[in-house]
């Protein structure tokens, strides 16, 4: 039905996403206790807020479309799913050559995920790690190089979705000089990563991934067809929504020259068995969604558009504003939330509108990376079986130090402008 709606045939949003919470509703018993008390809490949180900002601040809801967030980024995920379609044939293994261990595995692991992660997103994830877990079951340092690798891309690349939210809210943003500030950041992501995890753990053993052409075929390739897509072929296409289409479409196409009915098994096999077994974040994510739906439009319900958080947005206001974003991130709130709530209390000229986007790409990139309840840290819960919580105690020292960069990088970028 989403690739439906894409393709202009009619198909209204919300069957989407009433789907998806129908596969929760029916995979729910199968749930882990802990991901059932958790995504029941979110749920329960984001419908009460909702009801509140409804009946005491006479808010309009739009219930219908009140089980819509998230949808897109689960269809993405569901889409991603199929390129286990892609490897795992019968009589067939695909060579993983020769294995990269230690700190340059993991500055390999960060690398990968963080560049071609800025143009596939939260698929370059699923696509890395999957293969790392060919060797056993990922570990604490692996999944940490996959957190930071992919949250802090958030700082420059102009695929991220928290660039076009921010394009939305601060239109006359400079773009060259967020980029100016965000690469040297992202950069210092990076190098930080590689001493602490190096610092703190024994990685004598710790499979990466290697940079070899061999094992950034796929991924290559995948950003070559989105990049086709994006520029050429459907431009009014976000990048998440090409994913979704376009990753299926070439794990079936792999399929297909053995024949019909060797697809369809495949295809039958995937849905019966894969699929169900993404239960834990798909539910995760859409209920994360309702939870932002209801918090958003309390929000917005109790708060008003009657006045303005800051008369003027300078420096220490914008560093005020950065720590709040990054500390609801930790308490659970995804850094969107954030973003959109400040956007809404301020006024800001075409000169505040580049330290405003750049305070929110790097409050996105260090409060995803630390967030229990953040994209990149629900996928790994949900996909791999660490926690949330412990993924953002991993990370509160990480948060720390960027932080502090953050706020040097804040009052360099308002002296420039």
């Amino acid at each position: 039905m989403q690739v439906m709606r894409f393709a202009g045939l009619g198909v209204l949003p919300q069957l989407v996403s009433y789907a998806f919470w129908l596969a929760v509703l029916l995979l729910w018993p199968d749930l882990p206790r802990r991901t059932r008390r958790q995504a029941g809490a979110l749920a329960g949180i984001g419908t009460g807020l909702l009801i509140v900002a409804r009946w005491q601040h006479g808010a309009e809801v739009a219930w219908p479309r009140m089980l819509d967030g998230n949808s897109y980024v689960v269809a993405m995920l569901v889409g991603v799913s199929f390129i286990g379609l892609m490897g795992n044939r019968r009589g067939e293994t695909r060579p993983l050559g020769r294995p990269v261990t230690g700190a340059r595995g993991i500055a390999g692991t960060w690398l990968g995920v963080h560049l071609l992660g800025a143009i596939l997103n939260l698929s370059t994830v699923f696509m890395i790690g999957d293969r790392l877990q060919r060797s056993g079951p990922l570990t604490t340092p692996q999944l940490l190089a996959l957190n930071r690798g992919l949250s802090s891309a958030a700082l420059w690349s102009p695929f991220f979705a928290s660039m076009g939210v921010v394009m939305t809210l601060a239109p006359e943003m400079r773009f060259a000089t967020v980029m100016a500030f965000g690469l040297p950041l992202a950069l210092c992501a990076g190098l930080l990563s590689l001493l602490d995890l190096s610092r703190r753990f024994d990685l004598a053993d710790t499979a990466g991934f290697s940079l070899s052409p061999s094992s950034l075929l796929m991924p290559v390739s995948m950003a070559a067809l989105v990049m086709l897509f994006h520029y050429g072929l459907t431009p009014g296409l976000t990048i998440v929504s090409i994913i979704t289409f376009l990753l299926p479409g070439v794990a079936l196409l792999s399929n297909l020259p053995r024949g019909p009915r060797w697809t369809l098994r495949r295809v039958r096999g995937h849905a019966l068995n894969r699929l169900p077994a993404m239960r834990g974040e798909i539910s995760l994510f859409l209920c994360a969604g309702l939870l932002t739906q209801g918090l958003s439009t309390y929000i917005a319900a109790a708060t008003g558009s009657e006045w303005t958080l800051f008369a003027r947005f300078g420096p220490l206001e914008a560093v005020a504003s950065f720590l709040a974003i990054v500390a609801s991130a930790v308490a659970g709130l995804h850094p969107i939330i954030g973003v959109s709530v400040l956007a809404s209390m301020l006024e800001l000229d075409a000169g505040r509108q580049t330290l405003f986007a750049f305070v929110a790409l790097a409050s996105w990139a260090v409060g995803t990376s630390v967030g229990p309840l953040s994209g990149i840290n629900l996928s790994l819960q949900g996909r791999y079986g660490i926690s949330g919580s412990r993924m953002m105690r991993q990370n509160l020292g990480y948060a720390a130090v960027m932080a502090v960069a953050v706020i040097v990088a804040i009052l360099g970028l308002d002296k420039g402008l």
